[in-house]
This record gives structure tokens, C-alpha cells and sequence, in this order.
């Protein structure tokens, strides 16, 4: 199966770069590239691509936005590519539903395993990634602490976070709790003793029940309703 991606950046030599990478592999075809997100949003309407490889910084609509229309849509994949390794860039991009985040200065090897991952249908959240996501998730609770006045929740707080109508079972728990830690089908199957395809079970009912659209969701929903292991 050809895996189609599409290219946003607003540099028309990193997009080059890219494609140049992209096009010596066998099964991806790189189908339309845009400068923008806006532009971005309205080739990925049409063009309906598998997999989007998405720059963050960009005139008329930026990269965050675009993910969030695109995805919202159920249009595309998208794998947010950047220069900066800031945690804003990371919670942002996983909020706004991307399936990935990637710097530009990736090995090509590392870029086309990325596409291939996403397009199967796992996530590129790396144990690093989910530090900086627990880091990012406890600034927005503890900014919110003390100032909520105005009646909102503060961002991020388990407050925001609705119980799924079909509740998890202990077993269910215990398997988002451990992929929170970023652990993969493997790490999970030997430390609750069972096989992985009964892991693969487990989290494919986790992500029906609280509605997420892949692991790094679950992620984020497991931090924000506090269904994290204790440290230690």
C-alpha cells in the first residue's frame, strides 16, 4: 500500500528537502505541498492524503491551527515537524489532535519510520516526549490553582475531563496508566504478565471508551483525570 503525504512548510527548500527524501522510498508518494495552513487545510480537503508532515511556524495560519481543522475534519494524519524543541510547540500540537512530533533535523531513516508508524496507526510519543507532557500538564494545573474566579478550569485540570459512558474495567486502568509512562505493547505485557495481544485488546478498549484517537491522546486524558501510577 503507497502511503500518501502531504508537505506544509514555508520554506519551499525544506519542503524540497523532504520530498527529495521521500521520493526514493518505494511505498510513500509525496501528493501536494502548501506554504501555509490555510493553504494546507484546503489541498488536504481534497487531496485527503494519509499522512500530513506539518511546520509549526507559518504565515496566514499557523501549523497548530491547521492540525486542529485538519484533524477535527478526520482528514488526514498529521505529524507536527519544527525546528524548536519547545514544550509549547509539543502540548499544543498533541491538544490539537497530531499524531506525532518530530524535529526537522530527524535522520531520514527516523522521518520515513515516523510516516510508517503514523499511517499504521501508532503514535511517536518517545518516553522524553511524555516527560515534557506530564511537565507541561502540571504548569497548567498549578497557573490554574488559585485562579479560578471566574468559575473556569483551569487548562489541563481533571475537571475538564468527562468519565467515558462505558467505564473502565481495573484491568483497563491499569493499562493507561502504564501507557502514560509511555511504555509500548511490550513493556506493558511483561509488566501485567499477560500477552501482548491481550495488551493490543486492552488498549484498542481504552482508546473506544475515553475516545481517543490514538495513544498520545490516551496520554493526555490519562494526566489530565489523574489516572496516573504515584511516582516512586
Amino acid at each position: 500500500m503507497t502511503i500518501r503525504v502531504a508537505l506544509v512548510d514555508d520554506q519551499s527548500l525544506v519542503r524540497s528537502g523532504f520530498a527529495m527524501v521521500l521520493s526514493v522510498e518505494d511505498d510513500i508518494e509525496v501528493i501536494g505541498q502548501a506554504a501555509d495552513g490555510a493553504e494546507a487545510v484546503a489541498l488536504i480537503g481534497k487531496e485527503r492524503p494519509d499522512v500530513v508532515l506539518m511546520d509549526v511556524q507559518m504565515p496566514v495560519m499557523d501549523g497548530i491551527e491547521a492540525t486542529r481543522q485538519i484533524v477535527d475534519a478526520d482528514l488526514a494524519k498529521v505529524i507536527i515537524l519544527t525546528t524548536f524543541d519547545r514544550d509549547d510547540y509539543l502540548f499544543a500540537a498533541l491538544q490539537a489532535g497530531a499524531s506525532g512530533f518530530l524535529l526537522k533535523n530527524a535522520d531520514p531513516d527516523e522521518l520515513v519510520g515516523a510516516i510508517h508508524a503514523v499511517a499504521d496507526g501508532h503514535a511517536l510519543l518517545a518516553p522524553e516526549m511524555t516527560v515534557k507532557v506530564i511537565a507541561r500538564l502540571a504548569v497548567s494545573e498549578n497557573s490554574g490553582a488559585g485562579s479560578a474566579s471566574d468559575g473556569a478550569s483551569a487548562p489541563g485540570t481533571p475537571a475538564q475531563v468527562q468519565p467515558p459512558v462505558d467505564p473502565l474495567t481495573a484491568r483497563e486502568l491499569e493499562v493507561l496508566a502504564l501507557l502514560a509512562e509511555g511504555m509500548s505493547n511490550a513493556e506493558i505485557a511483561s509488566t501485567l504478565f499477560v500477552g501482548e495481544a491481550t495488551v493490543k485488546t486492552h488498549v484498542s478498549h481504552v482508546l473506544a471508551k475515553i475516545g481517543a484517537r490514538d495513544r498520545v491522546q490516551a496520554v493526555v486524558y490519562a494526566h489530565r483525570a489523574g489516572l496516573t501510577r504515584p511516582a516512586g
